[in-house]
């Protein structure tokens, strides 16, 4: 009894934060279209699955889906928003509490919702309920006539034989109508909260369909007798109750689809701004954005590294080429300001003291590898990303993130691809790069200014205008103990070289002319 009386009263399953993987959690934002702000490889570099898994923490399927969403495609600057429901306790605390059951979600659907429309169901399976009738007929018909027994016997087949055709889909299809139904559940309580406070906004746009997101659950769902233990199982295989529930809510389904879309996009937002929310409350820093051509951020940190250090960049015009010694961080800084120009652009706000930045597509070039699957070398590899980087270049202004560009081959003609390509990059949009062949810093200062990654005289890092005057490479050939003379020897034909191409005196010309 007391579980049907906890079936009737809408009782929730635990919250489980079942583990999606990236296709469910991708599918929403996939089928809705619309330009792509950043790419798969941008995507990885960036590591914006660790960052979405932190962002979403405590949030359901739903939620993670229309956070995706913005992070792959969408633009949403409104951080005041945000900021206004984090600072309002109560607001946020029956906001979340009316989402809750939410978790318990263990399948997505948007792929039933925003995919290809059902079928509606075939004519014939109106006539399924007379099946189990006709059986206990028949069943009864054999206790006063004996060939009654042949009937009843071809009913059963013909019984079972629809319930296997039937039972995986029906099965698939009822967990999803079950988040379906959770999803309404949760549409119809947020409609009767009180339109107050930072919660006002959400609860006025989801109280006009509430009544008919409970009613649309009610129709979807079974009843709840027939989903208690013991019964559930005679039900369905004596009484088709799961087959013709699947075709009957079929039709349900199809006739409530617009409605069904509109709840999933109102609940899957506000639960995606409740874990912003959440977010922005234990950042340890965090400030709205001003859209700028400039890429200005002040004590900027990567909300992924754990007391990471503040460093301020200012990149203006067409970029700026990064160098500075080996394991400085030149890296994590490039991460760094991707990820934060990802989440200017998503999100409305940055992890800054203050910050400027423009609402940009970010396109990254950073781990290019060896495949041995693909039979594709490294440099081939990264003459392939570089292609790809200039395609995206043509279709507008786009920030470019470039780590070690093509290290793949020879120092001369590393440089000499590397200027050619960034020089053509920075023509279109913004180029970020970082190398250690610091004379691309010449070749390229008529488009990129130079920054400079070091420590102060306190060990701590600090970005300023200029080049690094002095590498580390074969420094630290005697610190890993190579050894005397080959730190010598190394020492030797470094001095060599740099006589002739480390640091050219005059580039001016050589790409501009």
């Amino acid at each position: 009894m007391m579980k049907l009386l906890k079936l009737l009263m809408g009782y929730e399953a635990p919250a489980i934060d079942f583990p999606f993987p990236r296709t469910d959690v991708a599918m929403y934002g996939q089928l809705q279209g619309g330009a792509a702000h950043i790419d798969g490889q941008t995507w990885d570099e960036l590591q914006l699955d660790a960052y979405l898994e932190r962002v979403a923490q405590g949030c359901s399927i739903f939620g993670r889906q229309a956070l995706y969403r913005r992070l792959l495609g969408g633009q949403d600057a409104a951080y005041a928003r945000v900021r206004a429901l984090a600072d309002d306790g109560a607001a946020f605390d029956a906001l979340t509490d009316a989402c809750r059951g939410l978790r318990a979600v263990d399948t997505e659907v948007a792929q039933m919702l925003f995919g290809p429309e059902p079928a509606r169901s075939p004519r014939w399976s109106g006539a399924l309920a007379l099946l189990p009738v006709a059986l206990m007929l028949s069943v009864l018909l054999a206790f006063v006539w004996g060939p009654g027994w042949i009937a009843a016997l071809a009913l059963w087949v013909v019984l079972m034989g629809v319930q296997v055709a039937w039972y995986v889909r029906a099965q698939a299809w009822g967990r999803q109508v079950a988040a379906l139904q959770q999803l309404l559940r949760a549409h119809s309580m947020l409609g009767g909260l009180p339109a107050d406070s930072a919660g006002a906004p959400y609860v006025a746009a989801l109280r006009p369909g509430a009544r008919d997101a409970g009613r649309a659950s009610r129709v979807l769902g079974r009843s709840p007798l027939q989903m208690l233990p013991g019964v559930s199982e005679y039900s369905e295989w004596m009484l088709l109750a799961n087959i013709r529930h699947y075709f009957n809510s079929r039709n349900a389904f199809v006739d409530r689809l617009a409605a069904l879309r509109d709840s999933y996009r109102l609940v899957a937002e506000l639960e995606a701004d409740l874990a912003l929310a959440r977010h922005v409350r234990e950042a340890p820093v965090v400030c709205a954005v001003e859209v700028s051509d400039a890429v200005v951020l002040d004590s900027v940190v990567h909300p992924l590294v754990a007391d990471a250090h503040p460093l301020s960049v200012d990149v203006r015009g067409s970029g700026a080429f990064i160098s500075g010694q080996n394991g400085v961080g030149k890296s994590t800084l490039l991460r760094t300001v991707g990820l934060n120009l990802v989440a200017a652009r998503a999100f409305g706000f940055c992890y800054a003291q203050c910050a400027q930045a423009p609402l940009l597509p970010v396109y990254a070039s950073m781990q290019n590898e060896d495949s041995l699957a693909d039979g594709e070398s490294l440099y081939i590899s990264e003459l392939r990303r570089a292609r790809e980087l200039l395609a995206l270049a043509a279709q507008g202004r786009t920030v470019f993130l470039i780590d070690e560009i093509f290290r793949g081959t020879n120092h001369v003609e590393s440089v000499s691809a590397a200027a050619a390509v960034l020089d053509e990059l920075a023509r279109h949009g913004m180029v970020i790069v970082s190398s250690h062949n610091v004379v691309l810093a010449p070749l390229l200062a008529h488009a990129l200014s130079p920054l400079c990654v070091e420590p102060d005289a306190h060990g701590r890092l600090h970005v300023r205008s200029g080049v690094l005057a002095r590498t580390n490479g074969i420094a630290l050939l005697s610190q890993h103990g190579f050894g005397d003379a080959i730190d010598a020897r190394a020492h030797k034909v470094h001095a060599w070289l740099s006589s002739h191409l480390a640091h050219p005196q005059n580039c001016d010309g050589v790409l501009t002319s």
